[in-house]
């Protein structure tokens, strides 16, 4: 008997202790839910600061499901760095970071592509310039969206 309270115990202190935990810096990527937003280990939903993609749900927008693919070919599954700015959630309590996955700046690379437009949400805009800017050349190139 006592065995068990031992071990009922040591359960409900890891459940205070992982409960209690700041969000990761550094995490894996388990579900990829659109173009801008993911599920990481711990079931946190993170919102990619500074861009919009179009959405996927309830019915795929234009280029919706090809910012959806491109995410997933990008994340899933793997591990990423999560740079916060100033907010840490917003209003639906997902985590809004800039996501990293190596040396790629995933926001970035989605705009880079004509995936996703620049959206500022202050105050988070530490990035949103440098974002502004690639749109401009995604924009001129006619990359994604923008496609003449």
């Amino acid at each position: 008997m006592s065995s068990r309270i031992w071990l009922s115990a040591i359960i409900f202190f890891l459940c205070l202790l992982i409960g209690c935990s700041a969000p990761p810096e550094t995490a894996k990527v388990t579900q990829v839910i659109d173009g801008d937003t993911i599920t990481i280990e711990g079931g946190y939903r993170v919102r990619y600061i500074g861009i919009d993609t179009p959405e996927v749900h309830p019915v795929p927008e234009a280029h919706g499901l090809e910012a959806w693919q491109v995410n997933r070919q990008l994340v899933e599954g793997k591990e990423v760095r999560l740079e916060p700015d100033v907010s840490e959630t917003d209003k639906y309590g997902r985590l809004l970071r800039y996501v990293y996955v190596d040396d790629v700046f995933v926001n970035a690379e989605l705009v880079r592509l004509g995936l996703a437009e620049a959206k500022a949400y202050p105050p988070d805009v530490k990035y949103q310039e440098y974002l502004e800017n690639l749109e401009l050349e995604a924009r001129e190139a006619g990359r994604g969206m923008w496609a003449k």
